[in-house]
């Protein structure tokens, strides 16, 4: 790995992002618990180990660009950025009210947002903007995507894995949460994605398949993907929608559904709180 790291620091800090979501949704009564659980480790990697960013200087020029291109997952985004310190964490308080720091899908009001996201489909076009404009620049700074699997149904995002891999944007990184379930049930039975690995190598993509909920495999992709040059680089986690919740895994009606008062009793209890 790139440089030491406490697994079990981040796995303890992955587990407190998890209560934040949690608390954040049971308060707010809507919003989207299922993806944000399922893509924490592959977050707390990101914005605790691999991204240079600057909390206190979110617009630095050289800090890696994010972007959420699952916007309607903010939550552990959210999270983190709040535990990051790019905001006071109170502001979780007051997630999707209105006039709120924190809407139910990002903007750039928010400190560490970079673009507006919820339109899915979108994002992998967004990175590829990102990307394109760090070599007109001459900027070494990478662009990380994270996107849902049911999301890369949408033809745009293949236009856009095509253009990326034309461009050989080998400073771009995709993570796709391939977490089997999407708001209409399972994914092999709305619009099968296999064989998915075989279609990203077609597209031109270097492909890295890692257990999602596994902090030491993911960084050390994010950290294989660096050294890859000419092509762009997708990293498939395997993961559980709702992880961590027993009640909530792999049942796609908590794709959008927040938990009741004893459940969210019961989904604290699960988490340690």
């Amino acid at each position: 790995m790139s440089q030491e790291v406490d697994i079990k620091k981040l796995e303890e800090q992955a587990r407190k992002i998890r209560i934040l979501i949690i608390e954040m949704l049971s308060r707010a009564g809507s919003g989207h618990p299922g993806g944000s659980l399922s893509s924490v480790e592959i977050v707390t990697a990101l914005f605790f180990h691999t991204l240079r960013h600057k909390p206190k200087e979110p617009n630095w020029p050289d800090r890696d660009r994010f972007h959420l291109s699952k916007g309607h997952s903010c939550p552990v985004v959210y999270a983190a950025l709040a535990e990051r310190g790019y905001f006071d964490k109170k502001e979780l308080s007051n997630l999707r009210q209105l006039g709120a720091l924190l809407q139910g899908h990002p903007d750039r009001r928010t400190p560490g947002i970079e673009v507006a996201s919820g339109s899915l489909g979108q994002g992998l076009s967004v990175a590829l903007g990102m990307s394109l404009a760090g070599k007109m620049d001459k900027k070494d700074y990478r662009v990380y995507c994270l996107m849902g699997d049911g999301e890369i149904q949408e033809g745009n995002i293949w236009e856009a894995a095509m253009a990326v891999s034309h461009y050989k944007c080998d400073n771009l990184c995709a993570i796709l949460d391939y977490n089997g379930f999407q708001i209409d049930g399972r994914i092999c039975d709305v619009m099968s994605l296999e064989p998915l690995r075989d279609k990203w190598e077609a597209f031109g993509w270097n492909v890295i398949e890692v257990d999602g909920h596994k902090i030491a495999e993911v960084i050390k992709a994010f950290d294989k993907a660096k050294t890859v040059k000419g092509k762009p680089t997708i990293i498939i986690a395997k993961t559980i929608k709702g992880k961590g919740v027993s009640f909530m895994e792999n049942v796609a009606d908590f794709h959008g559904r927040t938990p009741n008062e004893p459940e969210t009793k019961q989904a604290l209890e699960d988490l340690g709180k």
